[in-house]
């Protein structure tokens, strides 16, 4: 059985001075999931909610692959997406996998997302 193809994982910092992420080291938190979860890449982006961020997840985002963007709050993340993931035919309550990071340690968020890898059928090792 063929496995199925990598997620890509967005990490939205929120300008990068959110005091919801001052527990955190970004970039290492950023690099343990780039190298050793599955996704296809990893990225932070400073504020996706602005009009670059909408410009950018358009241009970025593919049909049939599921999206897991770290940052604020999960009902947040689907109203301020859901004209990008609309414009690239995708369905946001099945495509996204919002992930709230804020006020977590580099190894609370990084086990949040590899437990949320798993429980969407990820091979997570």
């Amino acid at each position: 059985m063929a496995e199925k193809p990598k997620p890509a994982f967005l990490f939205c910092v929120c300008t990068g001075k959110c005091p919801g992420f001052e527990k955190m080291d970004i970039w290492d938190f950023i690099n343990r999931v780039r190298l050793e979860l599955p996704v296809a890449y990893g990225i932070i982006h400073p504020q996706l909610c602005e009009e670059d961020g909408d410009r950018y997840l358009e241009s970025t985002l593919e049909k049939g692959s599921k999206v897991f963007i770290a940052g604020c709050a999960p009902a947040m993340q689907y109203k301020l997406f859901r004209d990008s993931f609309e414009k690239r035919e995708l369905d946001i309550m099945s495509d996204l996998i919002p992930l709230d990071v804020r006020d977590m340690t580099t190894d609370d968020a990084f086990d949040k997302v590899a437990n949320a890898l798993k429980e969407h059928g990820y091979n997570v090792l």
